[in-house]
């Protein structure tokens, strides 16, 4: 079974929005990207932390092109460019409700709105979206900076035709996250918070009922919080959930090859974990931990960051 105890699914699916071509200019921008040279790396992990239905493991050799990804996640100032340009409509509003941490909201909202029986800290909010992302009477103002949430899978997607780019595969996202260290646990070591100083927004405290935000957040953080891992690049465990392009699968090649993925499947691969979990229930901020949730889901700790192809950036054209 698709491992969603932090992610909840759509109870219905529906139609993906048509793709969006690169309207603006037809250029390709590195701006705010890194080249990762790639290479053969271990993925995966066979740690006792880890989940065995979620497969993290075997650790396998895996061999990678050179490519490029964000050294942050997509924020709503880039998603607000992208609307502003092509007028694009977010799975949350052509269905006109998403996910909101019930601790969020106020009490009547809270009782007002549906909730999944297994994650009932959850409420599926009507009008909640990328710009309203605790529905109606929330704005994003002051926000610009932090990670765009409440994005489907369909919808990171279209932003990337949009840009020129494409979503990273899983395999590139966690030699990413890894930031060139060998099967540690996390993107700067194995220790949650070396000297006590925090690297990561997670929950602190006990889950779900008391967050104690001493890392100085109870929701998202700006995309470029705390410091960047060996690659330069941030908050790759914590903050929001990353949108990977491929299908989930707990069937893993174990021979070095660049890895894309099953061709088809139900629910899409998200990767690092967010500022909702914690270890005494979703201990999924490691580098090696994966879930997935369906296409057309979305919530308000689900984001994306985008990657490229070399060509892609030599050509200048996407």
């Amino acid at each position: 079974m698709t491992p969603q105890c932090c992610t909840p699914p759509r109870p219905a699916a529906t139609p993906p929005a048509p793709a969006i071509a690169n309207s603006v200019s037809g250029q390709f921008d590195t701006t705010g990207m890194v080249t990762l040279q790639g290479g053969q790396f271990w993925m995966g992990s066979d740690s006792h932390v880890s989940y065995p239905t979620d497969a993290e493991g075997p650790v396998r050799p895996v061999q990678l092109a050179p490519f490029l990804i964000d050294t942050c996640a997509v924020s709503n100032d880039d998603f607000a460019e992208f609307v502003a340009a092509t007028g694009y409509r977010t799975d949350a509003e052509r269905l006109g409700w998403s996910y909101v941490f019930a601790g969020f909201l106020p009490a009547a909202l809270r009782r007002a709105s549906a909730r999944p029986t297994r994650t009932p800290w959850w409420c599926a909010v009507e009008g909640a979206r990328w710009d309203l992302p605790e529905g109606p009477g929330s704005e994003i103002d002051g926000r610009g900076c932090h990670p765009v949430v409440h994005i489907s899978w369909n919808d990171a997607h279209a932003f990337a035709g949009w840009a020129g780019k494409r979503l990273p595969t899983e395999a590139e996202w966690e030699y990413a996250a890894r930031g060139g260290l060998n099967q540690a646990r996390y993107p700067w070591g194995d220790e949650l918070d070396p000297g006590g100083e925090y690297r990561c927004n997670i929950w602190r405290g006990t889950f779900p009922v008391k967050n104690t935000a001493v890392d100085g957040y109870r929701g998202t953080a700006s995309v470029d919080a705390f410091g960047p891992n060996g690659f330069g690049l941030y908050n790759m465990c914590g903050n929001v959930w990353e949108w990977c392009a491929d299908w989930w699968s707990t069937e893993h090649q174990t021979d070095a090859v660049s890895l894309t993925g099953p061709a088809t499947g139900t629910d899409k691969v998200i990767r690092g974990g967010s500022y909702l979990c914690h270890e005494s229930y979703c201990f999924r901020y490691r580098v090696s931990a994966r879930s997935a949730n369906t296409p057309d889901s979305s919530s308000g700790h689900a984001g994306f960051r985008c990657a490229a192809d070399l060509a892609t950036a030599r050509s200048g054209t996407s």
